[in-house]
């Protein structure tokens, strides 16, 4: 079943959670930590987004970022 859309207002911040698939691990060293806070930081940059926090667990990750535009987290 697809998840419903997101409601997006800008400046406003946003709980996002990322989860593997049926909970299954998502990073399996320190290095994919790594990469996906420098993509993280790439893609925030790029879609006008602040990243305020984030949580990476071995299965899931949460995030609360602030788009300045609607359409901002569709790229994160």
């Amino acid at each position: 079943m697809p998840r419903r859309p997101r409601v997006v207002v800008p400046g406003q911040p946003i709980h996002i959670i990322q989860r593997g698939i049926n909970r299954e691990p998502i990073f399996f060293a320190n290095d994919d930590y790594w990469r996906y806070l420098h993509d993280l930081a790439l893609s925030a940059k790029d879609n006008d987004c602040a990243v305020y926090a984030y949580v990476l667990m071995t299965n899931h990750v949460h995030i609360i970022a602030t788009p300045v535009e609607e359409m901002g987290l569709a790229g994160t």
